[in-house]
């Protein structure tokens, strides 16, 4: 590993052909399938960069997505082309920031993220720092932003209808958690379809607050506080553990 990066050799950008499998009824890109895509470009900017799974490896470390922001301004269709363009942006407190533009095949942006990821120790699942050879990475793209602001963070919700959600087997990642994208599949799967087929987010925020594992009894609860905008608390039915909280705007 050198030091020697120039800040445009950390905006790195990897291109994904929008399938009906990632699609939902109308042809557009699920929520879920855009998460992903950017999860996927995280993971792949990391391991080029030096500090992906292998890289955190030998400190004992992996990477957690924590929280994510996401302004969707198009819904990207069956046959477009995401080009997603990413860059590690900041270090906030444990929190490592990055974000992310996405553009069509026309070049027009079709959403923009930020995100906030931990370095968890392998033996405590507790966040710590990566290694100080690392930092200048961090260092170099402040000023660089999709979204100025931090990933939300987002508070409890009051009250609200509740939903039951057991994960399962396709629900789980190499980590043998709950992958990200599942988690907004869920939220979303709990709105009626009526309103889904006339309506598409223009932003989401999740929060991931503790790992899901296989086999766990979700209690979903959902709250509207008006037509447009839905709040979501996951908790884990049998021990009471809160597991995530998201939000989404339509």
């Amino acid at each position: 590993m050198t030091d020697d990066f120039s800040p445009p050799e950390l905006v790195l950008g990897y291109t994904f052909n929008v399938t009906t499998a990632d699609c939902d009824m109308n042809a557009r890109l699920r929520p879920g399938g855009l998460v992903n895509y950017l999860v996927l470009s995280a993971i792949n900017s990391a391991d080029t960069l030096g500090f992906g799974y292998a890289g955190l490896r030998g400190q004992q470390l992996f990477w957690v997505l924590s929280r994510m922001t996401v302004e969707i301004y198009k819904p990207l269709k069956w046959y477009d082309k995401a080009v997603v363009e990413t860059w590690p942006k900041d270090v906030n407190g444990l929190l490592y920031l990055r974000d992310f533009i996405v553009k069509n095949q026309q070049d027009e942006i079709v959403a923009k993220c930020t995100s906030g990821w931990l370095a968890i120790d392998i033996q405590s699942k507790r966040p710590r720092k990566v290694e100080e050879k690392f930092s200048y990475i961090f260092d170099r793209m402040k000023e660089k932003h999709a979204l100025e602001q931090l990933p939300e963070k987002l508070g409890p919700i009051t009250e609200g209808e509740t939903f039951e959600v057991k994960s399962t087997w396709y629900d789980l990642d190499v980590n043998k958690h709950v992958t990200s994208s599942r988690y907004i599949d869920w939220m979303i799967d709990t709105l009626p379809i009526d309103f889904l087929m006339s309506h598409y987010p223009t932003r989401l925020s999740i929060n991931y607050l503790k790992e899901t594992m296989w086999g766990e009894n979700i209690s979903l609860a959902g709250s509207s506080p008006d037509e447009n905008q839905f709040l979501f608390e996951g908790i884990n039915r049998d021990n009471a553990s809160l597991k995530f909280r998201g939000r989404i705007d339509f």
